[in-house]
C-alpha cells in the first residue's frame, strides 16, 4: 500500500463515518448497517499493512483520524439510546 492509497483510504472512511453520523441523526438504521458494511470493508486494507508518513501526509493522516473519531463518538451518542431499548444489547 503506498502513501497516497492510505491517505485516500482514511479520506474514504472519514466520508463514510460523515455519511454514517447524517443516517445516525436522521434515525436511518438500515443506511447505517449498510454504510458500517462499506466502512468496514474499507478498513480491511489495514489488515495489509499501512506504511508510515512523513510530513504534511502525516499531518492529514491525523486530521482524518480525529475527523472519523468524532463521527464514531456522534454515532455511538446517537445510537446508544437505541441499543438500550433492545434486549441483549444493552452491554455491546
Amino acid at each position: 500500500m503506498t502513501s497516497s492509497e492510505v491517505l485516500s483510504m482514511y479520506e474514504n472512511i472519514a466520508g463514510l463515518t460523515n455519511q454514517m453520523a447524517a443516517a445516525a441523526r436522521m434515525g436511518d438504521l438500515n443506511r447505517l448497517d449498510q454504510l458500517e458494511g462499506q466502512c468496514a470493508t474499507e478498513a480491511r486494507a489495514v489488515n495489509t499493512g499501512v506504511p508510515a508518513l512523513n510530513g504534511g501526509q502525516r499531518l492529514r493522516k491525523i486530521d482524518l483520524l480525529k475527523q472519523i473519531l468524532a463521527n464514531d463518538r456522534e454515532i455511538r451518542d446517537l445510537t446508544d439510546p437505541w441499543m438500550k431499548q433492545i434486549p441483549g444489547m444493552a452491554h455491546q
